[in-house]
């Protein structure tokens, strides 16, 4: 398969040194022959040696190009200055902590590609075998039930970080924190279509989670209400003719 077009793989990272290389590796190896790409690492302010590791990254692999916030903003901010820097038109965005396999980005790849009669399109990924914890699974997937029943957003897990879509789209999105966690919902608002890919869900080999489930709870009831009543605020009357 060659889509033709060449892509921008945005990755937000903090803190994770040992997770960085064996990562871009595997994006290399999964869209090589596919098409032309480049790899935005950006590193939220970390702590560790991620700075110094991406360095080395950028001297050795002529394809990655690295971003660094001066100060600790959050993972979708993160998502935000890569996609504003980025080059091309479609947008890839995976966690940085190996989870996702960029072995998957093909087929998100060729689904994108098959929608390409809607005006736009969003392909998110659906981890069906999580590889976390029992609790975080859990709180997951009753996240995800609530979520699902009030945005009606059809996507049944917003939460993986593998997704592909157009960055003019993302460009028209209202932006606020933790908006990464309600991307379909958002896009959706603007009459994209949302399409889904089982996709592989590895173990976490090095570092550790950012996210504890009560922090998780707390924030998303919030950012749920606001989501809602940002779908509810949205215009039904836009459209126009020149």
């Amino acid at each position: 398969m060659n889509i033709g077009s060449s892509i921008s793989v945005v990755v937000p990272v903090f803190n994770e040194e040992d997770n960085i290389y064996p990562l871009a590796q595997e994006i290399g190896s999964a869209l090589k022959g596919i098409c032309d790409y480049e790899i935005i690492f950006v590193n939220d302010c970390s702590a560790d040696d991620t700075a110094i590791t991406l360095t080395k990254l950028k001297n050795e692999i002529s394809e990655i190009r690295v971003i660094h916030h001066l100060q600790r903003s959050g993972q979708s901010a993160g998502l935000r200055t890569g996609i504003f820097a980025a080059k091309n038109n479609i947008i890839v965005t995976l966690d940085g902590d190996g989870q996702n396999d960029p072995a998957d980005i093909p087929s998100l790849l060729k689904k994108y590609e098959q929608s390409q009669d809607t005006h736009f399109a969003m392909v998110t990924g659906h981890r069906i075998t999580r590889k976390d914890s029992w609790a975080k699974r859990y709180a997951s997937k009753i996240a995800n039930i609530i979520r699902a029943q009030l945005l009606k957003d059809d996507n049944p897990d917003t939460g993986c970080g593998l997704k592909l879509f157009d960055k003019n789209l993302f460009l028209r999105l209202p932006y606020f924190d933790h908006i990464h966690r309600f991307l379909p919902a958002v896009a959706k608002r603007e009459g994209c279509k949302i399409f889904v890919v089982p996709v592989n869900h590895r173990r976490r080999n090095h570092g550790v989670s950012k996210y504890a489930n009560f922090q998780r709870l707390v924030v998303g009831i919030v950012d749920l209400l606001g989501v809602m009543w940002l779908i509810r605020r949205y215009p039904k009357n836009t459209d126009s003719k020149e």
